[in-house]
């Protein structure tokens, strides 16, 4: 009876709902994502702050750029405490991972991308949107200097300023081409939609043109010889989709060239894919080889003109020079002109990227954070600091550190410094205690006393294991999300977010400084085959991993309208195959 009256209730839902039924279905197809690959977030409820009822005035919230970063912090954002205004040029958000399959048309590029207005639409207080680019920041003045990307009338593009109490710089970063003569002017990049849609036309181009009648054999060769000038990630998945698009589709349709086409992946370092663990390289470049992807290791571009690519090979200093038909640069990210002239303007000459605390505040410049590609987290180190943290652990002020003592503030010492766990990880250690006794001699172990200079000496190494984070979606959106969590408590933290070091109860972190979170990454190599580096070391290469990849994508799209459509993408091409026109 009990299953009889359920079924009634899900009948009724469904016959008075209609739009339950449909969210049923959908959830449905992608329900597998979402259980492989979830994570929690944080409800901010609007109740915090009711600034309708109350007389003081909102301070204003600019946001620059509606990326990972930008996106992330928007949607965790309790709306109803600021006044809160986006300027971005592209009034869309695109899931950038996917961006190599919409190269070859695995996936449509109006299946990867959300539009802002959609996004802020959801929340439950007004955000204005502004498609504009940002021309320059002042910050003595709290101001933004913009460009409407519309033309107006004949004068041109409308200029306006938009003032701001908080800036939150989330503008990403352009492709870096280290200054190599000709990479403007000849070279395809991938960064945006855009640059997927132009990459997809020249392939269609490259073939139609080598199937003119008047062509010569070595012609043909020239034009479909495609280039890809990097070796990370996304020049790894691009060759690989390219490789497929090639073997599975385009050689049905253009047989009599399919034996001209070459692929070549050019890179600087010893390996591609430095960033992932050795046997994933190793099996990349194993796999590239019997695909015929011809991968050049240590090979560095120092020119490209509109139909020769030069590089010089680094073991041995030779420069050569190869013929191509198209040349796609994914070598890292560059530093975009508002950014190097705002840096110049706040004294952060010498750097490549905007520095910050570990709260994302920019170094320099009050009220101002930065996150995402446009900017690095300037890690404190422990040396600096390790005065400070002898004496507050010192309670007794006997100038030696006991067991206890050190335990005191073991938790306070890692929250603040990431490297201290990070350096106890690689040595195989449980705590700071067992680096405090390997730093002793065997007969003092017993007794565990630490003055400052054996306390130095222990910790002299941690500093070695700070790293920059990666310059990836998966940062972006933690830090986003971490800032809004920020924000929704600014009353709490605005003067000292830090607080005092905590030890037995006294004081502690008003928050806890930004860490990162690595989920994973994963490497696709064609012929539906993944390889997965997953938390705790897990390495899976293969098919299994690619329906991980296919899980994990769907899951985190950042609507439901773009997972179904992903999905329905990926149907589509089983089915199917790709599509091969040029629009």
């Amino acid at each position: 009876m009990r299953v009889f009256s359920f079924y009634q209730r899900v009948s009724r839902a469904f016959h008075d709902y209609p739009s339950f039924s449909k969210l049923i279905v959908i959830f449905t197809v992608s329900s597998g994502g979402l259980v492989a690959y979830s994570d929690s977030k944080s409800h901010h409820g609007a109740n915090n702050v009711n600034l309708s009822q109350t007389d003081c005035k909102k301070k204003r919230v600019v946001v620059l750029g509606t990326g990972w970063a930008g996106t992330s912090f928007l949607k965790n954002l309790d709306s109803s405490v600021y006044d809160v205004q986006v300027v971005s040029q592209r009034n869309y958000f695109a899931f950038t991972p996917l961006l190599p399959s919409v190269t070859c048309g695995t996936v449509e590029a109006r299946s990867v991308v959300e539009p802002v207005r959609k996004i802020i639409r959801k929340k439950k207080e007004e955000i204005r949107f502004w498609e504009a680019e940002c021309t320059k920041i002042d910050a003595a003045k709290k101001e933004v200097h913009c460009r409407s990307v519309q033309k107006v009338g004949s004068d041109g593009k409308e200029e306006f300023i938009v003032e701001y109490d908080y800036l939150v710089i989330a503008v990403g970063a352009c492709a870096n081409t280290f200054n190599t003569p000709g990479v403007e002017e000849n070279c395809h990049f991938l960064k945006e939609v855009e640059d997927a849609q132009r990459i997809r036309k020249s392939v269609i181009d490259s073939f139609e043109r080598a199937s003119l009648p008047n062509l010569s054999e070595e012609e043909r060769k020239k034009v479909l010889h495609f280039v890809v000038v990097g070796g990370g990630p996304t020049g790894v998945e691009f060759a690989a989709e390219l490789h497929d698009f090639v073997n599975e589709d385009l050689v049905k349709l253009y047989p009599k060239v399919k034996d001209l086409v070459k692929i070549t992946l050019l890179e600087a370092g010893d390996h591609i894919l430095n960033m992932f663990d050795k046997r994933i390289t190793a099996f990349a470049e194993e796999k590239f080889g019997r695909d015929g992807i011809d991968v050049k290791t240590g090979s560095m571009v120092v020119k490209v003109t509109d139909s020769v690519i030069s590089t010089k090979e680094m073991r041995i200093g030779e420069i050569s020079s190869v013929p191509y038909g198209m040349v796609v640069w994914s070598t890292g990210i560059g530093t975009r002109p508002v950014i190097r002239e705002f840096m110049n303007q706040i004294s952060q000459t010498n750097r490549r990227v905007l520095a910050t605390d570990e709260w994302l505040r920019v170094e320099g410049c009050k009220s101002t954070y930065a996150l995402g590609d446009c900017a690095t987290i300037n890690q404190r180190k422990v040396m600096e600091d390790i005065a400070v943290i002898f004496d507050k652990a010192d309670k007794d002020k006997s100038g030696t550190l006991t067991v206890q003592e050190v335990q005191d503030v073991i938790k306070d010492i890692q929250i603040r410094y990431p490297q201290v766990e990070l350096y106890l990880k690689n040595r195989r250690m449980k705590n700071i205690v067992d680096l405090l006794k390997d730093s002793k001699a065997d007969d003092e172990k017993k007794s565990l006393e630490l003055d400052i200079e054996e306390l130095k000496s222990a910790l002299s190494q941690v500093d070695s294991q700070m790293k920059n984070l990666p310059a990836t979606a998966q940062v972006a959106a933690q830090q986003g999300a971490y800032l809004a969590r920020c924000f929704n408590r600014m009353e709490e933290c605005e003067e000292n977010p830090e607080g005092p070091i905590r030890f037995r109860g006294e004081g502690r972190h008003r928050f806890h400084p930004f860490r990162y979170k690595h989920l994973g990454q994963f490497a696709p190599l064609g012929g539906e085959q993944t390889a997965a580096q997953l938390p705790g070391d897990w390495v899976s290469i293969g098919h299994s991993s690619q329906w991980l990849w296919y899980s994990v994508y769907a899951s985190k799209q950042v609507s439901w309208r773009t997972r179904f459509l992903v999905i329905s993408d990926w149907t589509r091409r089983f089915i199917f195959g790709r599509d091969s026109s040029r629009i």
